[in-house]
């Protein structure tokens, strides 16, 4: 076939073409952006999703962060009266201990637990001596001692994951019911396990403040400096893989949990330097710059990470808005008085905290860095026990209510979004036998992959709030968290096989996926081609109808027949 004529002029051009010619056309070439409209769109989409994103991770990190803090506030506050209150139930009840297994709540034996925990572990990590564990690591290259940091960190995470593992089974095991057929290895070993976890987890966290503290005292700061730039290793190991929502948000938790790590270890740093150097005031000054500038280094590097992974797997910013909804249902569900578990239990899970361990350190670092001896210690110290529970309390009040309020946004946001597509859905029903040009549903075609995507989110957030919260147990709750369907926008779509339009063929043909299996049959007519895609219990139906002169239009009847005409 001969091609074009104005292929054949722009040919003879460039051939009669001279030097001035091609240097004023150079000068004068234009283009038309316009002609590629929708893909320029996208791109100024994603550069507002990357701007947007440090202030809508900000608020979910703020937001966790306090959870946090309110998780771990719990142990020092109303832990210690509500083990007062189980203990004196324990010894006004006929017979003592004979009895007190029947009549303890679950929620009670657990309280009884921790604290048992933390007594036993608190009193071990009394006996270790601090001051050899500093000069130990101070005597160390900087270059093992960077070595040595990557590792504790790793292995601090991997304690954490185990470590709620082996928590939870020692609370089962201690409040599963008598009538049902036990099979575990008893309350008292799976205790004693927990002990020994929380003595090594701590011992873990006590190398990591030694390090960072030697970091702090070095004279040069090249180690400080090495150990900040480890933060850049997290762009690395999540940026060029595939992140999809359920897993950016466990990375998200991960981040918020790391800062209140951070801001823990670099409160233990500063009262050791601070006694170590008779608590001048002045020193502290000196300290400070350098605790902001690992805090800020964290902070920069989360920004820059969760902007490249939303903009490499197209994510929009406003999923941080989701985790922050499911962090409110958490903490609005474990205030009930049918609640499943504690909210600082479930605030530890989804956050990878681990407020036992954290805890024990604090009291071996502050019962040796401030010695109570005179009437007046234990007064301030009284003192203070009630401003923690002061701001304890404020703190939950204040989380409280925000949770509710963005239950209550985002309950509204989605009925307001949910009607203009109720409308659209009985329009589409009224005009169902219309004919429907492919154009219309290129989009949804086009955007099978961004629900696939959602589809794989694991714990949807439910638009049923009142299921919520009667849900009786947690696998209920799951339940409603996971039951939203994923509303189309229009068209069709095949959850056994992918439609993939030809335009050069002005045919559609049937594509099976690798997970699924399909069928596909075409017959030998020219005028009158059927198809059928046949995936596991669902059979659609096509037929190519050839009339000149008209467009290619999709119908979709009442039993799932569409025919296309063309």
């Amino acid at each position: 076939m001969d091609p074009p004529k104005s292929y054949k002029a722009a040919e003879n051009q460039f051939k009669s073409m001279s030097v001035w010619s091609y240097f004023t056309s150079e000068l004068t070439r234009g283009y038309l952006l316009e002609r590629e409209e929708e893909k320029y769109a996208q791109k100024r989409e994603r550069v507002y999703t990357f701007m947007k994103t440090p202030r809508e991770l900000e608020k979910f990190s703020i937001y966790g962060f306090f959870q946090c803090l309110d998780a771990f506030l719990f142990i020092f506050t109303f832990l210690p009266l509500r083990i007062l209150l189980a203990v004196l139930k324990i010894f006004t009840l006929p017979c003592g201990f004979m009895r007190s297994r029947k009549f303890l709540e679950p929620a009670q034996i657990c309280d009884i637990l921790k604290g048992i925990i933390l007594v036993v572990c608190s009193f071990i990590m009394t006996h270790i001596d601090t001051s050899m564990m500093y000069h130990l690591v101070r005597g160390q290259a900087t270059i093992k001692l960077y070595v040595f940091f990557n590792m504790l960190d790793m292995a601090d995470r991997l304690l954490s994951n185990f470590g709620h593992d082996i928590l939870d089974a020692l609370f089962w095991t201690a409040t599963e019911p008598r009538g049902k057929r036990r099979e575990h290895i008893g309350t008292l070993p799976h205790l004693l396990i927990a002990i020994v976890y929380v003595i090594i987890h701590c011992m873990l966290i006590m190398f990591q403040a030694t390090v960072l503290n030697v970091a702090f005292n070095s004279h040069n700061k090249s180690l400080l400096v090495i150990m900040m730039s480890n933060n850049f290793v997290e762009i690395k190991s999540n940026l060029f893989k595939k992140v999809d929502v359920s897993h950016l948000y466990q990375i998200a938790c991960s981040d918020v949990k790391e800062r209140f790590h951070y801001v823990i270890l670099l409160a233990v740093v500063c009262v050791r330097n601070m006694n170590e150097v008779a608590w001048d005031i002045d020193h502290l000054w000196v300290l400070l710059p350098d605790a902001l500038m690992v805090l800020l280094s964290e902070v920069l590097v989360d920004w820059g990470k969760h902007a490249f992974i939303l903009k490499f797997n197209e994510i929009p910013a406003d999923v941080y808005r989701e985790f922050k909804v499911k962090l409110a249902l958490d903490m609005a569900t474990s205030r009930q008085s049918q609640a499943f578990t504690d909210h600082s239990d479930l605030v530890s899970r989804r956050m990878g905290l681990t407020p036992l361990p954290l805890a024990c350190l604090l009291y071996r670092i502050l019962s040796k860095s401030v010695p109570l001896s005179t009437y007046m210690d234990f007064t301030i110290l009284f003192l203070l026990y009630l401003c923690l529970m002061s701001f304890k309390v404020f703190n939950s009040i204040v989380l409280l209510g925000h949770s509710y309020m963005v239950i209550e946004n985002y309950d509204k946001e989605n009925h307001s979004a949910s009607s203009p597509n109720e409308d659209q859905e009985q329009k589409t029903e009224s005009t169902n036998q219309r004919p429907a040009s492919v154009e219309d549903h290129a989009p949804t075609l086009s955007n099978q992959k961004t629900h696939e995507r959602t589809a794989s989110y694991d714990e949807k957030i439910s638009r049923n709030f009142s299921q919520i919260f009667s849900a009786d147990s947690y696998t209920e709750l799951t339940q409603v968290q996971s039951d939203t369907a994923i509303e189309q926008t229009g068209g069709f779509s095949l959850k056994g096989a992918k439609l993939d339009y030809n335009e050069s063929d002005d045919d559609v043909r049937s594509v099976p996926n690798n997970n699924k299996s399909a069928s596909y049959v075409e017959s030998k007519s020219p005028d009158l081609a059927e198809k059928s895609v046949s995936c596991e219990n669902i059979k659609y139906s096509y037929e190519k109808h050839d009339v000149t002169g008209k467009e290619t239009n999709i119908t979709q009847n009442a039993i799932g027949r569409f025919t296309i005409i063309q």
